[in-house]
This record gives C-alpha cells, sequence and structure tokens, in this order.
C-alpha cells in the first residue's frame, strides 16, 4: 500500500489514535522530530503547524514506536495498523 497524503488517510491514522490508550494533541513546540511521546501519561504531541505530509509521516512514526494492544481496534484499524508496522507502506 502506498502512503496517501491526504487529509482522509492523516483521519485514518488518527482513527487508530483514538483506539489505543494514546491521546494525541496537536500543539505548538519546539520538537526534532516534529512530535514528541510522553510514554507515561501515554500522550502523543504532534506540531500543530506541521504541513499534511508531516503529520501523516510523524503519525506514522509515532504508531511503529509505540505499543498498541490490537485487540481494541477494529477489523479496518487492525489491518492498516499491520501494515504500518511491517514497513509494507511505501511512498
Amino acid at each position: 500500500m502506498t502512503i496517501k497524503y491526504t487529509n482522509h488517510f492523516l483521519n485514518k491514522l488518527e482513527d487508530i489514535m483514538s483506539e489505543t490508550d494514546y491521546i494525541l494533541r496537536y500543539e505548538k513546540g519546539n520538537f526534532q522530530s516534529g512530535y514528541c511521546i510522553l510514554n507515561e501519561s501515554k500522550v502523543a504531541v504532534v506540531n500543530k503547524f506541521f504541513a499534511l505530509e508531516g503529520k501523516v509521516n510523524s503519525l506514522i512514526e509515532i504508531l511503529r514506536s509505540i505499543k498498541i494492544d490490537t485487540s481494541k481496534l477494529s477489523e479496518n484499524n487492525k489491518k492498516l495498523y499491520a501494515e504500518i508496522t511491517n514497513n509494507q507502506l511505501q511512498l
């Protein structure tokens, strides 16, 4: 599957995050990578001034780096999450 830099694809990634224990927030900040993960409080913060491409790439990196209980995900989200974690997404 190829990465689509659209609002629809961003919404799919946000939907996966909403089904996890993590809270996704868009805020301003000086993050080196464009995002910050607070593992203790299970919060992921993405730079709100990023362009759409940056937000999508940040969410993909976040989803690859955190542990998610896949039993809480819907079937469509499980499929997309499996593609993300198995590096099956292509530019």
